[in-house]
């Protein structure tokens, strides 16, 4: 096989070949393949190729969403001087071989990472080789994304004061479906799907995909305050955790459920949310137009907060730490608002101000322009 002075085949110069790195979470899986559906949008002659561990979600979330994904051994690095640190140059060379090869391989023009143990290995395989985009969605960046940036053609960033070099921000590469979910449209729909009352105010409620305990104790405590207010509730309390919530007879219904495979209907089905506050969390919610009350992950390094900040300082959410969320604190705050149609559509027409809808087609305009540019 010959290959070009970018890495890439000559034999598949038809459209090019834009390689992502995102694995580990939802949260670098999501926007990366946001990404790769507006490529493939701009550019239908375009291929797209996921790099993935066998430890992360992208196992299986990619090939779900079409794309092809190559196994690359993760690299994470230890917070803690410890012995696993000083085995981190092997596992770096090894790795970066390996993604090497498969650059090499697939015939890649571009290598797009948006962090985690996925990134570092491809930023290191693909410099000097290759252009390189880094994106990153948190308020505080991260060790792989730090490092890619150095030597990255383009940055780009959901939120100012990253600290990264020539950062550009464009915000999070949301789904095709969320950026178009209409809700009042959808409304009936997601209402009867869920068992949810037709025109009860309603509050959707999820903690991340294994649930978030102190968030399932304060809201199923205040069921009871929630129903005498006439408010519904759908509640996604995660596989591993269980919710007994005794329904009060002729109040509007409080629907449980482990798992939300339906997050379109479930934010279409929605007046507000009381949720925590990833980035793709804040991004979906503000770009759905959603009032929410955000509940910060009370460990890590307070990224969770500044997540949150822009549309709180707007004044299209709220912010309770984790550690104040009570069942009288849900009342408090949620009561007053689902009851409040004006107050509910100026938080939502906010919220939906603060986000970035166009990000994905944003990022893949620079994406193919660092290609351009590339092979030029």
């Amino acid at each position: 096989m010959t290959v070009g002075p970018t890495g890439r085949s000559e034999a598949t110069r038809q459209g090019p070949c834009v390689v992502i790195a995102g694995g580990g979470t939802a949260g670098h899986i999501e926007p990366a393949l946001a990404l790769a559906d507006a490529v493939m949008r701009l550019r239908p002659d375009a291929r797209v190729v996921a790099l993935g561990t066998e430890r992360g979600l992208e196992k299986t979330i990619v090939p779900a969403r079409g794309y092809p994904l190559e196994m690359i051994p993760p690299v994470p690095m230890p917070r803690k001087p410890n012995v696993d640190l000083l085995k981190l140059p092997l596992k770096v060379r090894a790795a970066v071989k390996t993604t090497r090869d498969v650059l090499d391989r697939v015939g890649a023009d571009v290598v797009v990472g948006f962090g985690g143990y996925v990134a570092l290995p491809a930023y290191l395989a693909a410099r000097g080789r290759l252009p390189i985009v880094v994106h990153d969605s948190n308020a505080k960046v991260g060790l792989a994304n730090k490092v890619g940036a150095r030597f990255a053609t383009r940055v780009a960033v959901a939120t100012p004061d990253s600290g990264l070099p020539n950062a550009e921000v464009v915000g999070i590469p949301l789904r095709e479906s969320i950026i178009n979910l209409n809700r009042a449209a959808l409304r009936a729909q997601a209402r009867e799907y869920f068992g949810l009352a037709p025109d009860a105010p309603t509050l959707l409620v999820f903690g991340g995909s294994q649930g978030a305990r102190t968030i399932n104790t304060a809201v199923s405590g205040a069921a009871r305050a929630l129903a005498d207010a006439g408010i519904g509730v759908l509640h996604a309390h995660g596989p591993k955790n269980t919710l007994a919530v005794q329904q009060v007879p002729g109040a509007p219904a409080y629907v449980a459920v482990p798992y939300l495979e339906r997050m379109d209907l479930a934010y279409a089905a929605a007046d507000a949310a009381l949720c925590r506050c990833g980035a793709m969390t804040v991004a979906e919610v503000s770009a759905v137009g959603l009032p929410a009350v955000y509940v910060p992950l009370p460990i890590g390094n307070g990224e969770q907060a500044l997540n949150a900040q822009p549309v709180v300082a707007a004044g299209g959410a709220l912010l309770v730490p984790d550690d104040e969320l009570t069942p009288q604190k849900v009342a408090e705050l949620v009561i007053p608002m689902l009851t409040d149609p004006a107050r509910l559509a100026g938080m939502s027409a906010t919220a939906q101000g603060t986000g970035h809808r166009e990000a994905a087609d944003v990022l893949a305009r620079m994406v193919l322009d660092a290609i351009d540019k590339g092979l030029s």
